[in-house]
């Protein structure tokens, strides 16, 4: 996609979600599992806002967050982010 491409609500959505910082404890958590890593090997904390955004773009296949309002297939996946992270995050809270 081209430079000039504007970013819309979900651009927007991916730019919060990236700030909070129970997304990048999430991000931390998921990696651990996914590489059956130990707290002490990948402590909470790891990620940054910037880790997320990256994240977030790989995940979603795109260079730019503003392409997930223009690439439909892009957008699906960040909202199974979101919802991924939701139902993580309300587990947590319940623990």
């Amino acid at each position: 996609m081209t430079a000039d491409v504007k970013g819309g609500p979900l651009a927007r959505q991916a730019a919060i979600l990236c700030d909070l910082p129970q997304f990048c404890l999430y991000l931390d958590h998921r990696r651990r599992w996914r590489e059956s890593l130990t707290p002490a090997q990948l402590p909470d904390g790891t990620h940054t806002p910037e880790d997320a955004a990256d994240a977030i773009r790989q995940a979603c296949g795109v260079e730019s967050r503003a392409e997930l309002d223009h690439n439909e297939w892009a957008g699906a996946m960040f909202k199974r982010i979101q919802a991924d992270f939701m139902k993580w995050k309300g587990r947590s809270e319940q623990s």
